[in-house]
């Protein structure tokens, strides 16, 4: 349980460091109560994290052979895509995923009354953080650990880390995002896959 929690928390915690999600919740604590924009954001990828571990533990159920070369495939497979993606990015954050979230934010806003509740903001960050978490990279390896780990460990450790993320991104967010480097981050989070990779490979063999 122990491995399984250490797992979870650290692939999580370097992995949404400067994603979608992070600065999603960044764009809305400057326009939004921090409290309430952390509450939404943390209770979607916490929503997202138990969706996650219950579809790896229904991956389970097929021979464990598959799920452990399955397993290794996937982490090396993201690993050597990450320290891809990180050889062709910029020293500073990446545009993209700066623009994407600011584009989602400003799409929610037009839709939503403009005098809003403290609930509609926790269900505006709600929202934007699980469409944006759905099918990314930490779904996936979140489903994965969970399919060979103990599922309550990974639980426990992928919520404290979106936590950890989401709580970094609402406090000092505006300062951080323009100091992150999300090269590093992603050079990082490709390197830990590989170890996961090359651990799931030694305690199967």
């Amino acid at each position: 349980m122990l491995t399984a929690f250490t797992a979870g928390l650290l692939l999580i915690t370097i992995s949404e460091l400067g994603d979608k999600t992070f600065f999603i919740a960044v764009i809305l604590a400057m326009h939004h109560p921090r409290r309430l924009v952390f509450v939404g954001v943390t209770a979607a990828l916490a929503a997202m994290t138990i969706l996650s571990v219950l579809f790896g533990q229904a991956v389970s159920l097929l021979p464990k052979v598959y799920i452990h070369y399955g397993e290794i495939a996937l982490f090396i497979a993201f690993g050597i895509k990450l320290l891809y993606d990180a050889s062709k990015m910029s020293a500073t954050s990446d545009p993209e995923v700066v623009e994407e979230a600011e584009a989602a934010v400003k799409k929610a806003d037009l839709e939503l009354p403009k005098q809003k509740t403290p609930l509609a903001i926790v269900i505006e960050a709600f929202i934007l953080t699980f469409m944006a978490e759905w099918g990314d990279r930490t779904q996936i390896a979140t489903i994965a650990l969970a399919a060979g780990n103990n599922p309550i460990g990974v639980t426990i450790g992928a919520i404290l880390g979106h936590a950890i993320c989401a709580a970094i991104a609402v406090i000092g967010g505006k300062m951080i995002a323009g100091r992150i480097s999300e090269r590093q981050i992603t050079f990082v989070g490709g390197c830990l896959f590989l170890v996961f990779g090359v651990v799931a490979a030694i305690e199967g063999a």
